[in-house]
């Protein structure tokens, strides 16, 4: 079994409208975004200032200005999920990390993570893009128990916006910034438990989705969106076949790409909107923070009986599905 004791996320102060964007004079009105993504507003961890003066021309004067690093994104996430669990840091015995856009090739930064937190214990990442936290969950699914601590803290920051080319009308509309934190045990036990984790890779389309080194974000939009919403409608369909759906105990979490992949998703599994949980909207696709900061702002949602399906696709090309039970205390 693998248990879940607290949930956390972080999102910036700093807000992008679709009228900035549209200010940004790069082709897109308020109404095209709003056609095309369904996405009404995202956070950045960058000055407004600098995106307008700017456009993030240049990547890496965007991680020097930045207002906050990883770290502390990922820091103030994991205080978040700490406290819900009714633990301290000097509880959590291993850290890992996975993010799309990391602010280091060296160290892990889980490392960096750790260190804003004051803990001394374990630290390695795992990243598969914005599947991540999905494989994160598969991984220590399938890991001996006796091999884990007593707690681990899964940590997902995600400042998307530094990679972002707002003179790029088919990605600035998409990108928020976010950070989501999961205090995990498979030794301690809680109502909340994962089960029935699975994931895939198609590494052969891997060029379809990419951010180079100190470079921009770019993908292959049409072809990842049917990708995106292929895998996920295949993993929610046979997650709905293990548990068949109750309208009452049974919700759905995807990844936050656009509202539209996830409507669409919906549509072909017959998911009512009351059933499916969302955030791209309020904050835009904030990469592999995504499904879980939905999770958390959904804390006092997460009553007994429920099941809850997180399916969520990625650059690599990776898909994960893993269904989250809440049990009677």
């Amino acid at each position: 079994m693998l248990y879940l004791h607290g949930l956390g996320h972080f999102h910036p102060e700093n807000v992008i409208t679709n009228g900035f964007l549209e200010e940004l004079d790069i082709g897109s009105s308020k109404e095209w975004i709003m056609e095309r993504v369904g996405i009404h507003t995202r956070r950045t961890v960058l000055s407004l200032d600098y995106i307008k003066t700017t456009k993030n021309a240049d990547p890496r004067a965007a991680w020097e200005g930045s207002l906050y690093t990883n770290a502390q994104t990922g820091a103030l996430a994991a205080r978040m999920a700490i406290d819900r669990a009714g633990l301290t840091p000097a509880d959590i015995g291993m850290v890992i990390s996975g993010s799309t856009a990391s602010d280091h090739v060296c160290p892990a930064e889980a490392a960096t993570v750790a260190g804003a937190l004051g803990v001394d214990v374990p630290c390695f990442d795992i990243n598969s893009a914005c599947s991540t936290f999905g494989m994160q969950i598969s991984f220590l699914y399938n890991m001996k128990e006796e091999a884990l601590p007593a707690y681990v803290l899964v940590v997902n920051p995600e400042c998307m916006t530094k990679t972002v080319d707002y003179s790029d009308r088919k990605v600035a509309p998409l990108f928020g910034d976010g950070s989501s934190a999961a205090v995990i045990s498979a030794v301690e036990p809680s109502a909340m438990e994962f089960e029935s984790c699975s994931y895939k890779s198609e590494p052969s389309a891997w060029e379809r989705v990419k951010i180079p080194r100190m470079g921009h974000f770019w993908q292959n939009g049409s072809a990842v969106q049917g990708f995106a919403i292929r895998r996920t409608t295949d993993f929610l369909r046979e997650l709905q076949e293990e548990y068949p759906i109750n309208s009452n105990n049974f919700k759905f979490v995807g990844h936050q790409a656009n509202l539209g992949m996830l409507k669409t998703v919906c549509e072909r599994c017959d998911v009512s909107e009351e059933d499916h949980w969302y955030n791209v909207a309020d904050f835009g696709n904030t990469g592999c923070a995504g499904a879980p900061s939905v999770l958390s702002q959904k804390w006092d949602n997460l009553h007994p009986g429920l099941h809850v399906a997180i399916v969520v696709v990625g650059a690599g090309l990776t898909w994960a599905r893993v269904m989250l039970r809440v049990n009677e205390e």
